[in-house]
Parts: C-alpha cells; sequence; structure tokens
C-alpha cells in the first residue's frame, strides 16, 4: 500500500514537467435553474433524490431555486485560471441555504489545484445512467477541500500516446454538523469536525489511433478521521480523535494510530477508510462503442488485496453506446454486490490473543465512530445501498449495507429538440450481519425523464421526471419533478 501511495506522489510531480497545456478560453458561464416535487408516499422516489450532487430532498414536497457562475481565463501561456460561485435556497431540504459550489482553481500545465466545493463525477462510469460508484458517487453535496490533480489523462513521455496516467490527492472537511446534531435521537452518537482525505491513481493503455480497445485501471481511497464523538443528549464528547501532522500522513499512508487514539484505531488504522479497484475495457467497433467495467470495494484494509481469496463483492456494468439513430443512444446495465462482505464471522487481535487475524463481518459504508459514509444523510458511495437520510430512529447509520441489485439506464434523442432517460432498479436487501432483516426487503425504483431543450429559446431546458417505488425499503412512492434552467454567457 505504502508504494502505491509514493508511486502517486512522484506521479504528480512528475506531471508538472509535461508538455504544454492547451490555453484556457476566457469565458464567464451563468446557470439560473428552479426545481419543484411532489408526490404521495412516506419519501420522494429514490430516482428523484440521489445522484443530483446532494442537492434534493427525500421529502414528498420540496423545491429549489439556485444560481451560479463560473469563470475561466488563462494568465499565461502554461497557467489557466477559473472560479465558480453556485448557491441555492430550498424549501423541505436538509438546509434552507446551500453553498453547492465555490472554488477555485489554478492550473500549471496538466496539474490542477483546486480548492473549495466542487461537483464532480464517479470514474469510469456514466455519469447520467449509472447506479454510480460505490467509493464516490454523485449522490452526496460536494465535500470542501484542498485537491492536488491531474484531472484528465496524460500521455508519458516515450510510450508513443500508449500510456496516460492521471490522479489526485486532496483534503477536506465534512460540513454537515448542524445537521448531524439535529438528525441524531437521544442516545444515539453523532460526530462533528470530522475532516476528510481521497486520493487516486488511474492509467489507461491504448491508442485508438492503431487499436480499437482502450484499458483503464486504477485504485481510488478515500477517508474520514479526526472530529469529536457524541452521544445525543450529552454536553461533552466521549470520543476525541487527534488531528495533528502525523495524523494527516496516517491516512494518506494508512497506519495504526498511537495510545491518544482510541483503541481500536491503535489495532486496526487510524480513521474509517473506504476504497475500491476499478478496471474497465472500452471497444471502439465502427460507429459503435462498447465498455465493460468492474469495481471491487474494500473497506480498510480487509479484501484490499486477495488475502482471503475472495472477491465477491463488487460492481460489474456494461455500457453500450449505439450508432446515431432516432430511439437510443446509450444503454447501461449494472450488477451490484455487497453481501458478503468477508464472511459472517470476525476476529481482530484485539479481542483475544491468536496468532492469526481474520478481517471479516465487514460492515460497509458504516463505523463505530463515524456512523457512516455520507454527507448531510445522503450516501457518498452507490445509492442503491440505502442512505441514512431515510432512517426514522434517529441514527446516522446505513440500515442495510448487505444487498444484491440490478439497474438499468437508457437515454436516446427520439426527435432534435427531445431527449429521454430512464432508470430501473431492483434490489434485495438483507440487513446487516450485526442487524439482519428477518425477511429479504425487496426493493424496486424507475425514473422516466423527458427534456426538452427547444432551439427557438437559446439556453432553456424544460426536464419532466416520474419516479416510482415499490417495496420493502422505502414503501410505496409516486412523483414528480419540473426542473426549468437558463444558462449562457456573460461577455
Amino acid at each position: 500500500m505504502k508504494k502505491i501511495q509514493l508511486f502517486l506522489l512522484q506521479f504528480l510531480l512528475i506531471s508538472i514537467t509535461q508538455h504544454t497545456n492547451a490555453q484556457l478560453p476566457v469565458k464567464t458561464e451563468y446557470t439560473v435553474e428552479m426545481g419543484g416535487t411532489s408526490g404521495k408516499g412516506t419519501y420522494a422516489p429514490m430516482w428523484l433524490t440521489a445522484n443530483r450532487q446532494g442537492l434534493s430532498s427525500a421529502n414528498t414536497e420540496n423545491g429549489y431555486l439556485r444560481a451560479g457562475i463560473a469563470h475561466t481565463m488563462p494568465l499565461n501561456q502554461h497557467f489557466g485560471f477559473s472560479a465558480g460561485l453556485d448557491l441555492a435556497t430550498a424549501y423541505n431540504f436538509t438546509s434552507s441555504f446551500i453553498i453547492q459550489q465555490a472554488y477555485a482553481d489554478l492550473s500549471y500545465r496538466w496539474l490542477n489545484l483546486s480548492i473549495g466545493s466542487k461537483e464532480r463525477l464517479p470514474e469510469l462510469k456514466n455519469s447520467k445512467l449509472s447506479s454510480g460508484g460505490m467509493v464516490e458517487s454523485n449522490n452526496a453535496r460536494p465535500i470542501p477541500q484542498i485537491r492536488l490533480e491531474v484531472p484528465d489523462y496524460v500521455a508519458i513521455p516515450g510510450t508513443h500516446k500508449w500510456l496516460h496516467l492521471k490522479g489526485h490527492i486532496a483534503y477536506g472537511r465534512f460540513t454537515d454538523d448542524k445537521w448531524q446534531e439535529h438528525f441524531t435521537s437521544i442516545g444515539n452518537p453523532y460526530t462533528i469536525d470530522v475532516l476528510y482525505h481521497s486520493k487516486s491513481l488511474f492509467a489507461k493503455v491504448g491508442n485508438k489511433e492503431h487499436f480499437p480497445v482502450e484499458f483503464e485501471g486504477g485504485i481510488q481511497m478515500s477517508a474520514q478521521f479526526g472530529g469529536d464523538q457524541y452521544i445525543a443528549g450529552q454536553k461533552e464528547p466521549v470520543i476525541d480523535m487527534p488531528t495533528r501532522f502525523v495524523d494527516f500522513m496516517r491516512v494518506l499512508v494508512p497506519m495504526a494510530g498511537d495510545d491518544t487514539t482510541p483503541e481500536g484505531e491503535q489495532v486496526n488504522i487510524y480513521g474509517n477508510h473506504v476504497g475500491s479497484w476499478n478496471f474497465a475495457a472500452t471497444a471502439y467497433l465502427n460507429r459503435w462503442k462498447v465498455k465493460i467495467y468492474y469495481e471491487h470495494y474494500f473497506d480498510d484494509h480487509s479484501q484490499m488485496f486477495f488475502q482471503y481469496g475472495r472477491w465477491k463483492d463488487g460492481h460489474i456494468g456494461l455500457e453500450i453506446t449505439f450508432p446515431k439513430n432516432r430511439f437510443i443512444d446509450t444503454f447501461v446495465y449494472e450488477g451490484l454486490g455487497t453481501k458478503d462482505q468477508t464472511g459472517p464471522m470476525l476476529y481482530d487481535s484485539f479481542w483475544g490473543k491468536f496468532e492469526e487475524q481474520i478481517s471479516a463481518k465487514n460492515n460497509y459504508y458504516n463505523h463505530y465512530l463515524y456512523q457512516g459514509w455520507q454527507h448531510w444523510g445522503m450516501g457518498i458511495g452507490n445509492p442503491l445501498v440505502m442512505s441514512p437520510i431515510y432512517n426514522t430512529d434517529g441514527d446516522i447509520s446505513f440500515k442495510s449495507s448487505r444487498m444484491q441489485g440490478h439497474h438499468l439506464g437508457i437515454m436516446g434523442n427520439p426527435v432534435n429538440e427531445l431527449q429521454y432517460r430512464i432508470l430501473l432498479s431492483f434490489t434485495h436487501s438483507w440487513g446487516t450481519y450485526n442487524l439482519p432483516y428477518y425477511e429479504i426487503k425487496k426493493n424496486g425504483n424507475a425514473l422516466v425523464e423527458l427534456i426538452y431543450t427547444p432551439h427557438q429559446l437559446k439556453g432553456w431546458d424544460f426536464t419532466a421526471s416520474l419516479g416510482v417505488d415499490r417495496g420493502g425499503m422505502l414503501g410505496k412512492s409516486a412523483g414528480g419533478m419540473l426542473t426549468i434552467r437558463k444558462t449562457g454567457w456573460i461577455r
């Protein structure tokens, strides 16, 4: 693992010496958007809430008004600058005023330094049709961070454009302290002042000019660390996690905490770590594009490699981009499984004196100190693992991290000004190993969406969405959403 971290750091430094970056144009873009949802049921349909960068609500009646501005400009031949501000006021959301994005980016050649909150998309997956990434998706609000990145693939010199790399390192802070205090019921834990860390390294092998298949692969890892855990109803923290410089290094290169951290952090590693290995192969066949991909999820170090000879959990997908036609542009199928979690047994050296350690009985997305891998109640990973925002007992955890599911996504342009999108998801949920459901809960979620972009109204688009839920996880619900957006350029 340490070699991976050192290679990522070395890659980010090497990227500075690459050839010049394409010069940024000078442009200022504005966006004004309003949306409203109405429906029947306990909650708004899931696909009217999920994968919308956290700018959504689980309440059946909700709405928002949003305005944003983004500016980009070159500073000289090699340096570029961009900044954005995106604000919203909302009704029946987790907060009435939202700073959705507020960032400033300074780029040098291929290297970019990003500071602030910025919407980002999952790796190797179609953000409009996929159910989302397992580590980080577009389901929760952006986390403010300082991020050093090579955002796009860079060709490595001497490989004749056959090998490309990209990656990032980031530190940030969660912003949902007040929401956690308000949401948590008496006797349940919550943790505030939590810090964030993430990193990734991806490689692409292939040159479409000479061979019609490209291969991609990489690792991404994220973590929660620091913070103070409280029990709702008590004034003093029950756990105080240190945040010294050495602790920042302990999440960069994951390692155990010292005697100033809770005993569980000393036995395992400091903080709550999640990660995944990602692989994809893309074939370009005349006017067809076919992509298969696989994401293997791991929790802390368990199943990061082949310690137990089993990679049963993961996210597999097929994406087909069709030749231009009037019916369908892109089709996505995905299968998601998190049921195994390295098996139902548990042993750590923390619990006894044995020569071997067996790390099983994992509890994906949950943690004894940080409750859940979430932000403002929405899961940061795949939304088919139902987010804590749906809990009715004031507990910030994932009630069913063990599940299996299938997901379909289709979109197309049947006429010039009209686009459609359809999402269908079916899941079976088992609860967790510690608190299993008495019966398997089945769930179905559907979305049908039409986007109308009239040519005579330049910069305007109108989106009408219909969502339906059925099953034991979220109950029976149906609802509609209307979104109106205007974009344009400031000269």
